[in-house]
């Protein structure tokens, strides 16, 4: 099945598998096989134009990938970072004869140079918009005889209450970071809003420390400081302290969250709050990749619904509810909440890439039976609908567009390398000519068929396209002394190869004599391959 193409299959040809030799190989093996791919593809032995116009530019890239590999420092470069790594800027400055270790740490300053000059360039935008709607009318309807009310026919529905909010951070340095955020909320007529400034900056790995300042027009200025702090691999801390300034005089606020792994998957938390409203909150949280669930215990008058249950003195609440990534960069989600004495809500969300959209709707204050049926029920009739007229259409239909704007963006790179394999090939076969006679003289190693790509071998997948090449010729150009001897990396790097469906699964197939006798095995790509062997004998037998 095909896959997205990564940067690294776009990348050029790997000096290892361009050479045929191993990652640890020695600069003598580098040497023999330079040497022998410089025979193949020296200029001066074509006298065609063109074929020589080829020759000297396989010639070129064969001295190059022996340069990188032959230089110990600039092949620890590869080996850690590929071909970019020695792109990066900076690398002149670097003192010869360093380890591979050193090579690392000043490959990571250099990206974090980079990094740096980066950040100036992002602000990481974030947004909320919440939009509350009251359906209680859906439900709690007067009795009968309030019915002859004008303009009581239909229930009411209503927007009763708003909430936006933005933010947008500003990287100062690689530990320093400005932020800026503002609300503005609205609830029955009545509004407000306010804006917020803080600097955060990393002390350690193990934590950071964040002042705030803000101010509103419901409430006076706000100084604030927050720290978090890793107390061991499975613990943490939060602390929030905060002076809220008003017409009443200063009031302090402190919070602080103690936090522990229980297991993979489950974190347990100790909150206490003093100051404006204090109370103690415990819960534990477990979050896998197909379940969510809280249970929290608290004591203020105010419970604000974080899980699937919570209790405390003031009432009960259970939500439960579910989510679905629906496409790469959205995830929508459902939850219905029941409550003692907050009745029953549903409440819907869409996460678009860093924005919120919530939409709470209250539907009764009482524990109604066919409340919490139809705010169960009518999310999944909706969602199954969407998904199925509107949802999956739309995402066939993108990555239909993302698979072909993925040929169009190869097509010129995979016509490239074919055309340099088919260059490659025309320059072996002199070569080619001279290895056949010999071995042939010795019954050595003859290579009949060889094929590289995709196979379709299982019958349920024969829609599928065969994409395969053939690689006889660069085959037998690479066997010595009746031996063929492929390293563990991807064929396509192999004088005379190309890859023919990138990203896609592929094997090479090779039918071949020895001893008179023929052979045949199938190899991954990746796979390492040594013929002749025993076990690749056909048998003939009845």
């Amino acid at each position: 099945m095909a896959t997205a193409l990564s940067e690294e299959e776009l990348d050029n040809e790997d000096y290892y598998s361009l050479l045929n030799v191993r990652r640890e190989a020695s600069s003598e093996e580098l040497k023999a096989a330079y040497r022998r791919l410089c025979m193949l593809y020296h200029p001066d032995k074509h006298r065609d134009p063109e074929l020589k116009s080829q020759a000297e530019r396989l010639f070129n890239l064969v001295h190059q990938a022996y340069e990188v590999l032959s230089d110990p420092q600039t092949r620890a470069i590869y080996d850690i970072y590929g071909k970019r790594g020695l792109e990066m800027e900076g690398w002149e400055v670097v003192e010869r004869r360093r380890t591979p270790a050193e090579i690392r740490e000043e490959f990571e300053r250099l990206q974090r140079e980079r990094e740096e000059r980066r950040l100036q360039q992002r602000t990481n935008p974030k947004g909320t918009i919440s939009v509350g709607i009251d359906a209680t009318d859906l439900f709690d309807r007067y009795e009968e005889e309030y019915e002859d009310v004008s303009g009581s026919g239909f229930p009411q529905i209503e927007i009763n209450k708003m909430h936006i909010s933005q933010s947008i951070e500003a990287p100062l340095t690689a530990t320093d970071t400005a932020i800026l955020s503002g609300s503005l909320s609205t609830q029955n007529g009545n509004g407000g809003g306010s804006i917020n400034f803080a600097l955060r900056r990393v002390t350690s790995a193990k934590g950071w420390g964040e002042l705030e300042f803000g101010a509103g027009d419901l409430q006076g200025p706000l100084f604030g400081l927050k720290l978090f702090r890793n107390l061991t691999p499975r613990c943490f801390v939060t602390t929030n302290c905060a002076l809220q300034f008003s017409s009443r005089g200063i009031r302090p606020g402190l919070t602080t969250v103690l936090a522990r792994n229980l297991d993979r998957n489950t974190v347990g938390y100790l909150q206490w709050r003093w100051g404006i409203q204090s109370a103690m909150n415990t819960s534990i949280v477990r979050d896998t990749k197909t379940s969510h669930f809280t249970v929290a215990l608290q004591d203020d008058d105010q419970t604000r619904v974080k899980g699937s249950l919570k209790a405390g003195f003031f009432g009960t609440v259970v939500e439960y509810g579910a989510e679905r990534k629906i496409s790469r960069h959205s995830v929508l989600g459902a939850a219905v909440s029941v409550g003692v004495p907050q009745g029953v809500s549903l409440k819907v969300k869409l996460n678009r890439a860093s924005q919120t959209y919530f939409f709470p709707v209250h539907l009764t204050d009482q524990l109604l039976p066919s409340a919490v049926f139809y705010a169960t029920v009518g999310p999944l009739v909706v969602y199954f609908a969407l998904h199925r007229l509107v949802i999956k259409p739309y995402l066939r239909a993108q990555k239909e567009k993302e698979l072909e704007k993925q040929r169009e963006s190869t097509a010129t790179d995979i016509l490239q390398k074919k055309q340099e394999a088919e260059a490659a090939v025309r320059l072996m076969q002199e070569s080619v000519r001279r290895i056949i006679e010999a071995e042939e003289s010795r019954m050595g190693l003859i290579i009949v068929n060889a094929w590289y790509g995709k196979f379709v071998n299982d019958k349920s997948k024969k829609s599928e396209k065969v994409k395969v090449i053939d690689v006889t010729v660069p085959l037998q150009c690479l066997v010595k002394d009746s031996k063929l001897i492929l390293t563990e990396a991807s064929k396509a790097g192999l004088p005379g190869f190309y890859d023919p469906c990138v990203g896609e699964e592929k094997n090479l197939k090779v039918l071949y004599q020895f001893r008179g006798v023929l052979h045949q095995v199938m190899a991954l790509d990746n796979e390492a391959l040594r013929i002749p062997k025993q076990s690749h004998r056909i048998d003939t037998d009845g």
